[in-house]
């Protein structure tokens, strides 16, 4: 439950989700949230087989002392797709901090889709955000993450603040991707060409287990973004694709992330990418 302070609005809020497989149909089975994390119900756009979830996090932006953790565990053969309505705001932390965690378990057969909208980190935000993603053999998992470092369109830039990142997937116990990263505004990581290079936005795309063929990842290589001020690149290593942006717009990431998107899911999961229609909106 919120925590009211003499200055600030805390909030710590869960959301965990299972879902199963019966016959052709992938279900919600159980749910349970605290504090201000929900979802819209189950949709079945394209057919039984893919559950579709929006994850909605009312306040809209995440403020200093806020703790929010999204947990997904799914069965065997179950599919599922989850997306958010909007960006996320991180808003500036005059003292604590602010922290996502994001776990999901995807057991043999079955696959998940995580596909939110952009990370938007106001200056002066202190933030910490944790991926784990726990594979069973046979499980697949597509997903992405976009980081927007101040307001561009805005005249905000990114001077202040930290950013703490953990990404860890593992399949079968074995470890197939392990990145960490501690940002500090105003270190220099803004403008180094080992960082950011003069670019405000940052994205990561990764595709987890599968062994990604010469074909595929060729395909995916020649998709460009529409863009003209960016830099991207793919690669690939065992049983995982990975897709790096840079740039100024979260749209053209987000468009590029699509598009790739758009060859791995059939070629990978065998079914078509349609677009879900609240990114329409």
């Amino acid at each position: 439950m919120p925590q009211i302070g003499a200055a600030d609005l805390h909030w710590h809020a869960n959301l965990d989700l299972t879902f199963v497989r019966r016959e052709d149909r992938t279900l919600l089975a159980a749910r349970s949230h605290r504090g201000p994390l929900q979802i819209q119900k189950a949709l079945y756009p394209h057919g039984p087989g893919i559950c579709h979830v929006t994850v909605l996090h009312p306040p809209g932006g995440v403020a200093g002392g806020d703790a929010l953790a999204v947990a997904a565990r799914l069965d065997s053969g179950s599919r599922v797709c989850l997306t958010t309505c909007g960006a996320t705001k991180w808003y500036r932390c005059p003292r604590a901090g602010a922290e996502q965690q994001l776990h999901f378990a995807v057991a043999a057969g079955a696959s998940l889709e995580w596909l939110p909208r952009e990370n938007i980190l106001f200056d002066g935000s202190k933030a910490a955000m944790q991926l784990e993603v726990e594979l069973a053999p046979g499980a697949q998992f597509l997903g992405w993450e976009i980081l927007c470092f101040g307001r561009r369109a805005s005249g905000e830039g990114w001077h202040r603040g930290a950013l703490r990142l953990r990404t860890r997937i593992r399949q079968a116990g074995h470890p197939l991707w392990s990145e960490r990263a501690h940002i500090l505004a105003g270190s220099g990581f803004d403008s180094s060409p080992v960082g950011l290079s003069g670019y405000s936005v940052s994205g990561t795309f990764v595709a987890a287990g599968s062994d990604i063929g010469a074909e595929l990842l060729g395909a995916c290589r020649v998709i460009a973004p529409s863009g003209a001020d960016s830099r991207v690149g793919v690669t690939s290593t065992p049983m995982i694709l990975l897709a790096r942006y840079l740039g100024h717009s979260s749209q053209d990431a987000f468009g590029w992330f699509t598009s790739i998107w758009g060859v791995l899911r059939p070629a990978l999961l065998g079914q078509a990418a349609f677009a879900p229609r609240l990114w329409a909106c």
